[in-house]
């Protein structure tokens, strides 16, 4: 679990006007405190601005927004007049794909901007970021030192939390959080929309109980909720997803149908229907934004099987909700897979696949775009062996 404050690093300095200032430095991926802080302005030129970056000075920004923003687009298309290089493996292929997008976030991080003590950005033609930065980084402490790229995509996740994202099966929109993974993938959500319900949920339907762990928004327990399972227990390990999933439930008029509870996996009792969508890719994530990607080890995999014939009642199905793009990209073998569920004195009773449907999936220029085009996505119903 990722806790916020691990990403104040430190206090960064630098010297403006001849005046030594300072400012709490916070990187969300755990991008190290800058050795090097200069303040930078309209007069910097992009292949200036790249060169110094790259050498690992960070550029305190003071000059207008929108040219900072262009300055970053110009840095990025320096970064990518020199592709990396790709071989015939698939998984060296991802790692190598990994380390040039951290080469890109490490040079573009370096474009800073600071905020003050209410989340204000006193930068000509800046918009007002306060309530995105309170949504994002809790009760103000201070002014901080931000990069630009960082305080883009928490600028982009205000917007989807304020206009949501829709999802079909409910007939409605679910509002993500920053930092929590957003159901802009529908189709693990239309899997769990149209599977078949256990025999359990049925037979005994004004008592049925469902558990969705690591619930993220809570969207799939919306979904559970809106086929007829009376009492959803929604669990998360992220501060930030239990505020999102708590808030979407209020949304949606369910807190009599759906408890949402945590920090943890399993929450206490049985259930009839035990709902997992881990993280698809076993590699380690670099902050809370990639918690909902990569998961070290397949951790959250291992602990929801092993846990899985503990928390069923007679009877009861656990569906564990995963793609097969590790196994595309040397990740993870399918055998591997079906030894984790057979150790966990489990078996497969059915599985239900689908295609993908996210643009990735068709763009040839993706460097791991053989994999993704492959990619199927599951619904593995598991039960206890005999």
């Amino acid at each position: 679990m990722f806790d916020l404050e691990e990403y104040v690093v430190s206090t960064i300095h630098w010297t403006e006007n001849h005046t030594h200032q300072s400012a709490r430095w916070h990187s969300e991926n755990a991008a190290p405190l800058p050795q090097r802080t200069v303040v930078a302005d309209d007069r910097l030129k992009a292949n200036d601005a790249y060169r110094q970056a790259c050498e690992g000075t960070a550029l305190l920004w003071r000059g207008d927004f929108h040219n900072a923003r262009q300055l970053l687009q110009a840095m990025g298309r320096r970064i990518d007049r020199k592709p990396p290089r790709f071989s015939t493996s698939p998984s060296e292929n991802f790692h190598l794909h990994r380390r040039s997008s951290s080469h890109r976030a490490r040079v573009l991080g370096k474009l800073l901007v600071l905020l003050d003590d209410d989340y204000t950005l006193t930068l000509r033609r800046a918009p007002d970021v306060r309530q995105a930065c309170l949504e994002a980084y809790g009760p103000e402490k201070g002014p901080m030192a931000v990069s630009l790229r960082e305080l883009s995509g928490v600028i982009g996740a205000h917007q989807w939390r304020l206009k949501g994202i829709d999802v079909p099966a409910l007939g409605t929109r679910i509002h993500p959080h920053y930092g929590v993974f957003a159901p802009v993938r529908g189709e693990y959500v239309d899997l769990v929309a149209h599977t078949p319900l256990p025999p359990a949920t049925r037979h005994s339907s004004a008592s049925s109980t469902a558990f969705d762990l690591g619930t993220g928004t809570g969207v799939l327990a919306a979904v559970l909720a809106h086929r007829g399972i009376q009492h959803v227990v929604a669990t998360d390990i992220s501060p930030r997803a239990l505020a999102c999933a708590k808030e979407n439930v209020h949304r949606l008029t369910l807190t009599d149908r759906i408890q949402v509870s945590g920090p943890g996996l399993f929450p206490e009792g049985r259930a009839d229907l035990i709902v997992c969508n881990p993280p698809w890719l076993p590699a380690r994530p670099t902050g809370p934004i990639e918690q909902g990607v990569y998961d070290l080890d397949s951790t959250m995999l291992h602990s929801f099987l092993a846990g899985l014939p503990a928390h069923l009642r007679p009877g009861g199905e656990g569906w564990l909700i995963l793609s097969d793009l590790a196994e595309h990209l040397g990740l993870r073998t399918r055998q591997q897979l079906l030894d984790a569920i057979q150790a966990a004195q489990l078996r497969v009773v059915d599985k239900v696949d689908t295609k993908p449907r996210h643009p990735r999936s068709k763009d040839a220029a993706d460097p791991l775009h053989t994999a993704r085009r492959a990619e199927t996505t599951s619904l593995w119903r598991l039960i206890p062996a005999p």
